[in-house]
């Protein structure tokens, strides 16, 4: 695990990543053109883009917006617990596709 302070950056836009999150404890912000596109609360993951697109270049800049500790997984052991453990990937999926409602229901709301 690693732990950030309040304000402290964990990783910046376009920087190639390696690794992704899982918050334990905490909330992340991740900011697009300097506004935060979305909040990263206890039990989410984010961080993953770096692992699975190519090239693995960082599409926000991440910031622990209170205190935080986080779960850190590099792309062997994510493409091992994708393998071996089924209900990972799932919860993946289940984060992913959570947090994406989530930005069509603001983008509806900021539109209408």
């Amino acid at each position: 695990t690693e732990s950030f302070k309040a304000g402290e950056t964990i990783f910046e836009l376009g920087e190639t990543g390696s690794v992704m999150y899982g918050v334990i404890e905490g909330e992340v912000e991740l900011l697009v053109d300097s506004k935060v596109f979305e909040t990263i609360h206890p039990g989410d993951i984010f961080g993953e883009g770096a692992l699975v697109q190519i090239p693995s270049t960082r599409a926000s800049h991440a910031v622990a917006k209170t205190d935080c500790r986080l779960a850190v997984v590099d792309k062997s052991h994510f493409l091992f617990l994708v393998q071996e453990t089924p209900l990972f990937a799932l919860e993946v999926i289940r984060s992913l596709s959570t947090r994406l409602r989530h930005a069509k229901a603001e983008y509806h709301a900021n539109m209408g």
